[in-house]
C-alpha cells in the first residue's frame, strides 16, 4: 500500500456505478467477487485476470484503504485493530465473539465494532474517542474496508455490525449511507439489515434524515441521563438537542420505519446511577417502546468517572425493571482488558503504545 498514493481508492464508489473503460461487463463482475466474496483487496492476486489488466488496473486504481498497524487479544476473545489509512491517520474496530444458543443449539456469533471518523467531535465526557477531536469523516471504502479486512482476519462470515465504533456515525451519513448500501446489498457483502445497529448521541436532524433510508437497519441512542441536568453533564450535545426534542425524533423515527429502537445508558458512579433517574429512564423506554442496555462505565485513563458498586449497578436495573412493560439488558463489557470496551477506543494511547 503506497501511504502518499494520488490513485482513486476504489471501493469509495459503490461497485454498481464502476467504470472500466473497455472492459467487458463480465471482467468487472470478476473483480467484484474478488473484492466483496473473496476478500481479496490487491489486483496482482486477481487470477482469473489477464496479467497486463491486473498491472494496468493496478496502476490506476488502489484497492486498499488501510493496512494493519496492530492487532491484540483480549483474555475473553475480543480482538482489536489499529488500522492505519492511506493518510498516515489511524482507525480502531474490534471483533466481538458470542457464543448463542436456542433450543439446545449453540453457535458462535461475530460482531464488528466499526468506526465512521478519524476522532470524534461531540465529546461526550466518558468516552476516550473525543478526547484528541475529530480529525476528520472516513470515506465509504474506509468504512467497507474495515469489514472486508476483518472479516479476512477471522476467517470466517461476520454476523453483526454495530456503528459504535470512533465518532458519530450520523455526522457522516454522505459517506456511511452509500457503505451501507454496499453492506447490505447481496452482491456486496450481503449482511442483512436486522444484524446492523447504528448508534447515535442524539444527532436530531440525521434521525430524521435517516428514518428515510429504506432498509430496516436498527438504531441505538445514546442516552446515559434520564433529564437534561445529568445528561448535560454527559453529554454535551444535549445542549443543542434536549431530550424531549430527541424523544420527538426518536418517535417520528419508529413511525417512520415500525422499528424497535434501544436505548443505551453507561452507569457512572454519582453521575447518573441514582434511582430518580432509573425511573426517569424507565419513563423514557415505556414511551418509545425501546429496549434498554445498561452499560457500566469503562474505565478511561484521564477521566475521573467511577463504575458504581455491583449493587449499585443491580439496584439501578430492578428500579428500571419495576416499571411494568420494560425491557432491560445489563451488559457487561468485553475486550476491557484491552481498551476496546465501550467508550475505550483512543487512538492517541494506542498509537504510541505501538510506537514505544
Amino acid at each position: 500500500m503506497h501511504s502518499n498514493s494520488v490513485n482513486p481508492l476504489l471501493i469509495d464508489t459503490p461497485f454498481t456505478e464502476w467504470q472500466f473503460e473497455g472492459l467487458p461487463s463480465y471482467r468487472v463482475e470478476q473483480i467484484r467477487e474478488w473484492i466483496f466474496e473473496k476478500g481479496i483487496l490487491a489486483f496482482k492476486d486477481m487470477t482469473n485476470l489477464p496479467g497486463g489488466l491486473r498491472q494496468e488496473l493496478g496502476q490506476k486504481y488502489d484497492l486498499t484503504p488501510m493496512e494493519t498497524a496492530w492487532e491484540q487479544g483480549s483474555a475473553d476473545t475480543t480482538q482489536k485493530f489499529l488500522w492505519k489509512l492511506r493518510d498516515e491517520q489511524f482507525i480502531e474496530s474490534v471483533l466481538i465473539p458470542a457464543t448463542e444458543g436456542t433450543k439446545g443449539v449453540r453457535a458462535s456469533r461475530l460482531t464488528l465494532c466499526v468506526s465512521t471518523q478519524v476522532g470524534c467531535a461531540l465529546g461526550c465526557k466518558f468516552c476516550a474517542s473525543g478526547l484528541d477531536g475529530l480529525k476528520r469523516n472516513l470515506t465509504t471504502g474506509e468504512i467497507v474496508g474495515q469489514v472486508i479486512l476483518a472479516r479476512r482476519k477471522a476467517g470466517k462470515r461476520i454476523d453483526n455490525l454495530v456503528f459504535m465504533g470512533m465518532g458519530e456515525p450520523l455526522a457522516n451519513l454522505p459517506a456511511l449511507i452509500p457503505a451501507l448500501d454496499i453492506i447490505l446489498d447481496a452482491k456486496g457483502l450481503g449482511i442483512g439489515a436486522r444484524h446492523i445497529t447504528l448508534s447515535t448521541s442524539g444527532l436530531v436532524p440525521k434521525i430524521l434524515e435517516l428514518a428515510k433510508y429504506p432498509a430496516q437497519i436498527r438504531l441505538a441512542i445514546s442516552l446515559h441521563g434520564g433529564n437534561d441536568q445529568t445528561r448535560e453533564k454527559i453529554m454535551p450535545i444535549n445542549k443543542r438537542y434536549p431530550i424531549n426534542e430527541l424523544l420527538d425524533a426518536c418517535e417520528k423515527f419508529i413511525e417512520a420505519r415500525k422499528k424497535m429502537i434501544t436505548l443505551e445508558y453507561i452507569l457512572i458512579k454519582g453521575v447518573n446511577d441514582d434511582l430518580n433517574q432509573a425511573n426517569l429512564l424507565a419513563k423514557h423506554a415505556l414511551r418509545l417502546n425501546a429496549k434498554v442496555n445498561l452499560i457500566p462505565y469503562n474505565k478511561v485513563e484521564g477521566l475521573g468517572w467511577e463504575r458504581p458498586e455491583i449493587s449499585r449497578i443491580k439496584a439501578f436495573k430492578s428500579q428500571v425493571e419495576r416499571k411494568k412493560g420494560t425491557r432491560v439488558t445489563l451488559r457487561m463489557e468485553k475486550g476491557h482488558d484491552i481498551e476496546a470496551a465501550c467508550g475505550q477506543l483512543r487512538l492517541r494511547e494506542t498509537v504510541k503504545k505501538i510506537n514505544c
